[in-house]
């Protein structure tokens, strides 16, 4: 029986040896980057047809599809504060931190997002449901040195 973290390694793996990128694996299901990548490594899951998609896409095996569309257990080793508006945030990070790792490496290499060379706007936006918060984050890049 596979767990998510075995379909994530195999995920890893098709991606590393076919060249791929989140943006290519979410294109070719028609679906966000951004979510694909979380669903990918192993936080959200992915409709039936989705996941059955991407499978046969990466050449995975049939239980794969099964648990890329299994509800996923979202448990937090570390200490989270009890204010909601903070707690959202690290709710946000613990299941979106490595797709935003992940995504800025790919596209930006072995390196970080500054948070010291940083920008931040939070913006009320209106939206047919209900009035949406719209947060947009742009930091310096900055490498990781070798030496």
């Amino acid at each position: 029986m596979l767990s998510k973290a075995d379909v994530t390694e195999m995920i890893y793996e098709k991606k590393r040896a076919a060249g791929l990128s989140w943006a290519k694996i979410a294109g070719d299901i028609d679906m966000s980057e951004v979510f694909v990548t979380s669903a990918c490594l192993g936080m959200n899951s992915l409709p039936k047809e989705k996941a059955e998609a991407l499978t046969l896409n990466l050449g995975l095996p049939q239980e794969a599809a099964i648990v890329l569309a299994e509800c996923p257990n979202k448990i937090f080793s570390q200490s989270i504060p009890t204010d909601p508006c903070i707690y959202r945030f690290y709710e946000i990070v613990g299941v979106y931190g490595q797709t935003l790792k992940e995504l800025i490496q790919e596209k930006g290499g072995d390196g970080i997002m500054s948070a010291i060379d940083f920008d931040m706007e939070v913006a009320k936006v209106p939206y047919e449901k209900g009035d949406r918060i719209e947060i947009k984050m742009s930091g310096k890049f900055l490498p990781y040195n070798a030496w």
